[in-house]
């Protein structure tokens, strides 16, 4: 779902002290702490009498500072005696930039001294901060803590030496670790609004895999992009991933459930966050041999119940959460995963994308897999461990975020019509069901989700057909308050066939349409294979003869050729064969997921908004099967249902419903064309679909 994350910041404001009314503190900056193992750890000797200078990069820019220090895994006091920041000459280099270092203070005092397990903010100083800028945080300690609390996956590197350097601008003799310690973040006074997104994960958001000082990770790079579009300028990204991490279990750092209220709850600013974590939890399972298949299935059950905790404490403090799916991970060199892990994945990753729990979902899953492989990764965009993504694998990920998530709108719910088409009947039935009984699943299915009255688009040559049960069909869906349109009586094709014929054709449908309707509005027209003439002269002749009879155009913006599975799924069901099936049902609800963010994604690059979609579908078996899951999905990613005169009021379809109008685009494809957009990427199932059951 494309959610907006940011609607809340117009409630913060009043919350805000009234010494800083006209400001707000929003992290730019952080790293999530933990123990320092002992092979990341500093020698202590190294932190007696120790300056340690480390760089760290901006998401948001801003005028004045405050760094956040942290002792949280030290058992003892820890005594910094001052703390400086400066502008790096690089991300890459020791050395300060002349002129740039600031001292700062700790309720006015140079040194501070933080308590055993506790974090410390520092007053705030004025500093001019970038976005996408590096900061050069550079500390004198006294002695060395009995522990170190750190972030040992930094990709930065950090210099130590004896003596105090503070404001050196070149540390002398300095050794140099790719680690951070005792830092935890930088916030930013920042506009009224500004917020910031939260990535919440495993290695996969730390950066394994990613160019050590080069800031190339996902959130990066998601960064970056934010930065590029005014409309998402005041959002920031912290990056709380741990390498190793876990959902259930303490491994690298504190499982993701215990450390979920400091890393996320107690950062500056955050109003939403994303969630990708589990495959740890899911590798170590069986790591170290296989396991019962109910072992299995009670780690999917507690990792979904994991998921649940941080969605239930994250709306508790008015975040919205997006989840993101779990990366293929077949052929890991160090989980090595079998069917049944892969398996957990997917079942987990399916309830991401239809639990409708989240607010809205990011499919890296789908981005990350090998079409022909979809267990494994795609080989352009692995590091080559087949877990972790390389740098090309980073940005991917970070380049299929959709700022469409990030931007406020006064009404952010997308709007949907549902349209059927091809009613009383379409496709073939499995054995031993009923026209019957596919109408009617529909309808139970529309009525469940309270979908307000949907227009099935009617040919009437079933009724000269087969007139007892299809006229049933056709007063069923009457009956059921749903509304009747116009869709040829054949369902001829107009490109085919000479327009005299086609009027004929659509004219020989009206009678059976006013009689089903009585006095309701049946004049919507929907174009049969949604051809609309192969000549110009077709075209204007066939919306003049519209036009004189009083309809208009039943358009479509949205669809993912849901009639494909119809036809595959009667032949398995005729075999028993479950296990297609369900790969029927996987990809039928991934293509809809699909489809939802090429559409939306069209719109927003057109219009930047999401005009009203009306949605194809069809009265297939396979569709009445699907259509509880289906509208799930939709409401799941933030859609509000509507009737076809609603979404149709959008301006976009103006020369659709005003035929008096010059003709315009009625479908979004075309507009991009008309623009000479590329359209997006999609998967054809088509050739998969087709071989099943054969």
């Amino acid at each position: 779902m494309l959610f907006v994350c940011l609607l809340l910041l117009a409630n913060v404001a009043h919350h805000v002290h009234a010494s800083d009314a006209a400001t707000r503190w929003v992290g730019s900056w952080a790293a999530s702490q933990q123990l320092v193992e002992p092979g990341n750890a500093l020698d202590p000797a190294e932190l007696r009498d120790a300056t340690l200078r480390q760089i760290v990069h901006l998401s948001l820019g801003g005028n004045r500072i405050r760094l956040r220090l942290s002792n949280r895994f030290g058992a003892m006091p820890l005594s910094v005696t001052a703390v400086h920041i400066a502008q790096p000459v690089s991300p890459a280099s020791g050395k300060i930039v002349p002129g740039t270092d600031q001292a700062l203070t700790f309720s006015g005092s140079p040194q501070v001294t933080i308590p055993a397990h506790a974090d410390y903010i520092s007053d705030p100083v004025t500093f001019a901060a970038n976005a996408l800028s590096d900061v050069a945080i550079t500390l004198h300690i006294e002695g060395p803590p009995n522990e170190q609390t750190g972030h040992p996956g930094s990709r930065s590197t950090s210099y130590v030496t004896h003596g105090d350097f503070v404001s050196a601008l070149e540390l002398p003799q300095a050794k140099t670790v790719d680690h951070w310690y005792f830092v935890s973040g930088i916030d930013v006074a920042a506009g009224p609004e500004s917020a910031a997104i939260a990535a919440f994960g495993d290695s996969i958001t730390d950066g394994h895999g990613a160019t050590t000082n080069a800031n190339n990770r996902w959130p990066d790079i998601l960064a970056q992009r934010l930065q590029s579009q005014p409309s998402t300028r005041d959002i920031a990204v912290l990056n709380h991933g741990i390498s190793g991490n876990r959902l259930l279990t303490d491994e690298l750092g504190p499982n993701a459930l215990s450390r979920f209220d400091h890393d996320v709850i107690a950062q500056a600013g955050v109003r939403c966050l994303i969630v990708l974590e589990g495959i740890n939890d899911i590798g170590m399972l069986t790591r170290n041999g296989d396991v019962s298949g109910a072992e299995h299935q009670e780690l999917v059950r507690r990792i979904i119940g994991a998921y649940e905790q941080i969605i239930t404490r994250a709306h508790t403090h008015e975040l919205k959460v997006i989840g993101a799916t779990m990366l293929p991970f077949v052929g890991s060199d160090f989980y090595h995963p079998g069917p049944a892990s892969e398996a957990d994945r997917q079942a987990v990753n399916e309830w991401i994308r239809t639990s409708g729990r989240f607010d809205a979902v990011i499919d890296f899953d789908k981005i990350m897999r090998d079409p022909q492989h979809s267990e494994r990764m795609l080989p352009a965009l692995d590091s080559g461990d087949h877990l972790h993504p390389s740098p090309a694998g980073y940005a991917a990920m970070a380049q299929s975020v959709p700022l469409l998530l990030f931007t406020s709108s006064a009404d952010p719910s997308p709007k949907i019509a549902l349209t059927f088409d091809d009613l009383p009947a379409h496709g073939p039935l499995p054995p031993g069901e009923t026209r019957m009984e596919v109408i009617s699943k529909i309808i139970a299915a529309l009525r469940d989700a309270h979908v307000p009255p949907t227009y099935g688009f009617m040919n009437g040559l079933r009724l000269e057909e087969q007139p007892a049960d299809a006229a049933v069909l056709l007063q069923t869906w009457r009956s059921a308050g749903n509304p009747l349109g116009n869709h040829s009586w054949s369902h001829m094709n107009l490109n085919q066939h000479p327009l005299d014929d086609f009027e004929q054709d659509v004219v020989r449908n009206e009678s059976e349409l006013a009689s089903a309707m009585k006095d309701e509005d049946w004049y919507w027209f929907r174009y049969p294979f949604l051809a609309e003439g192969d000549t110009a002269a077709k075209k204007d002749g066939f919306r003049a003869f519209l036009r004189e009879r009083g309809y208009k155009i039943a358009a479509v913006t949205m669809s993912f050729a849901d009639y494909l599975w119809n036809e595959p799924y009667a032949r398995c069901a005729a075999k028993g064969d479950e296990a297609s099936i369900t790969t029927l049902k996987n990809s039928y609800l991934a293509a809809a997921d699909e489809s939802i963010e090429q559409y939306r994604s069209m719109s927003h690059s057109l219009y930047q908004r999401d005009i009203a979609y009306v949605l194809l579908m069809h009265v297939g078996a396979f569709d009445a099967e699907m259509l509880p899951r289906l509208l799930q999905l939709y409401r799941a990613r933030g859609f509000q249902f509507v009737t076809l005169p609603e979404a149709e009021s959008d301006e976009f379809y103006r020369s659709a419903t005003d035929l008096g109008l010059p003709p315009g685009t009625e479908t979004l494809e075309d507009a991009m064309r008309a623009r000479q957009l590329l359209l997006p990427p999609h998967t054809d199932f088509s050739a998969k679909l087709d071989s099943l059951c054969r």
